[in-house]
């Protein structure tokens, strides 16, 4: 039998918190789906694997909410940011006795993906994520290759507050700006972009269908207090549109546009900025965090895997 698929008004996703009312109550297999609250747009996907529960956003707009089992003790699901590498509707392990993982998305080469499988309301995998079979084939058709996946611990995370965000003239009442970068597109020409800002490192990352084609040196007005999501609307003569996604335990309420004043608080070298805004374009995806930056490994600090196998 199919896992029950509960479809769901505007009010039940876009007013309720991310951890209360019916998303809360959800039992192990349940999930919300209501692709028509944004028909077109980017996709981007929040797990946590505190609360277990997926959480897809297209176009900035919540629209669906799914409970999960992620990694048991002994095989826990790492987190970080990750890219959507490698999809197959009927894969089966190659590590774990042929088990079936229907509508597979490879989040790493060394088996963690997300899967449709068995939720009996716990982690209870080997690393990966198991989503309900429905859910599983309902974001299998909307996601692509390069998209972004954010895994986190916590259950919540502080409410949105102004965050830095790199992208306007380094110049700001005599600041100084950073001078130091690198920017090698060529790694990968093309595909979906994720920008990921580290505060306690004060360093961009830019990652490309998963491989990373530019890092800079950043300069902050103010440190960054809280971790924020978002994803690019439009760029059009005035600038970019980034809106903010609510992360698990933020209200929906304080979603929108990040303000050019906002965006003012970071300075990063004017020629990466340059370089940067040639290759932007609608559905490219920033995480801002407090995180320290890592290539591996779990827990403080913030994983970014590349593609590279």
């Amino acid at each position: 039998m199919l896992p029950l698929l509960l479809l769901v008004a505007v009010p039940a996703l876009a007013q309720e918190r991310a951890v209360d009312g019916p998303i809360e109550r959800l039992k192990p297999g349940e999930f919300l789906w209501a692709p028509e609250l944004a028909p077109e747009g980017p996709v981007t996907i929040v797990i946590s694997l505190a609360t277990q529960r997926a959480y897809t956003y297209r176009n900035g707009v919540p629209i669906g909410v799914s409970t999960v089992s992620t990694g048991k003790k002994g095989h826990s699901t790492p987190t970080g940011v990750f890219t959507i590498l490698q999809k197959d509707v009927d894969h089966h392990s190659s590590k774990y006795d042929n088990a079936p993982m229907p509508f597979m998305q490879r989040l790493t080469w060394d088996g963690v993906a997300l899967h449709g499988g068995v939720l009996p309301g716990y982690p209870a995998s080997h690393g990966c994520v198991r989503l309900p079979l429905e859910f599983a084939r309902h974001l299998f058709g909307i996601t692509r290759k390069g998209m972004t996946v954010v895994i986190t611990e916590a259950a919540s995370v502080p409410p949105i507050a102004p965050s830095a965000a790199p992208l306007l003239p380094t110049k700001n009442d005599g600041h100084q700006a950073p001078e130091s970068y690198s920017w090698t597109p060529e790694r990968s020409p093309t595909g979906p972009l994720s920008i990921v800002v580290s505060g306690r490192e004060r360093r961009v990352i830019v990652l490309r269908n998963g491989k990373q084609i530019g890092s800079a040196s950043l300069l902050l007005d103010a440190p960054v207090t809280v971790t924020t999501a978002y994803t690019l609307r439009a760029v059009d003569e005035s600038g970019t549109h980034w809106m903010r996604l609510p992360l698990p335990g933020q209200p929906f309420t304080q979603t929108g546009e990040l303000t050019v004043a906002e965006r003012a608080q970071g300075h990063v070298p004017d020629a990466f900025r340059q370089a940067l805004m040639q290759v932007l374009q609608p559905g490219a995806t920033m995480l801002v965090t407090r995180d320290t930056l890592a290539t591996s490994g779990t827990g403080q600090r913030l994983r970014l895997l590349d593609t590279d196998p």
